[in-house]
């Protein structure tokens, strides 16, 4: 048979493919731990200039009062909160608690849902 006439679509629209709530928590997980590694040398940047001297500090505080330093602490917040969430689910899910699939799909929902409001609220205090 040759290979022109197979009925197999030519090229995989990634638009059209619908993944379920735990495929899309899942790549979320996977971005979330990619943020937080690739943040280290711009916490570390942040660490080392405030603690040089109380002008550096106030200069770390004063970025971080701007909206773009909101929004770098928001996401590092949200980061940090939605790969924490994440992984205790799939620590319970490694123990047999939560792999039906209504409740894997509620766990998941929950993970992608509390996840910004939590780093929302960390931000909100850290400010």
């Amino acid at each position: 048979m040759p290979l022109l006439s197979s009925k197999r679509p030519v090229h995989l629209n990634l638009f059209k493919i619908r993944l379920p709530v735990a495929g899309v928590m899942s790549i979320i997980h996977r971005l979330t731990g990619a943020i937080m590694f690739l943040s280290i040398p711009l916490l570390i940047y942040l660490l080392d200039r405030s603690l040089i001297s109380e002008a550096g500090f106030m200069q770390v505080v004063a970025f971080l009062h701007t909206p773009p330093g909101m929004l770098m602490l928001f996401g590092l917040m949200w980061s940090l909160m939605h790969h924490l969430l994440a992984g205790i689910r799939y620590l319970l899910i490694d123990i047999d608690l939560g792999v039906d699939k209504p409740t894997a799909r509620l766990s998941a929902l929950l993970v992608i849902v509390s996840g910004p409001v939590l780093g929302l609220l960390l931000t909100w205090g850290m400010l």
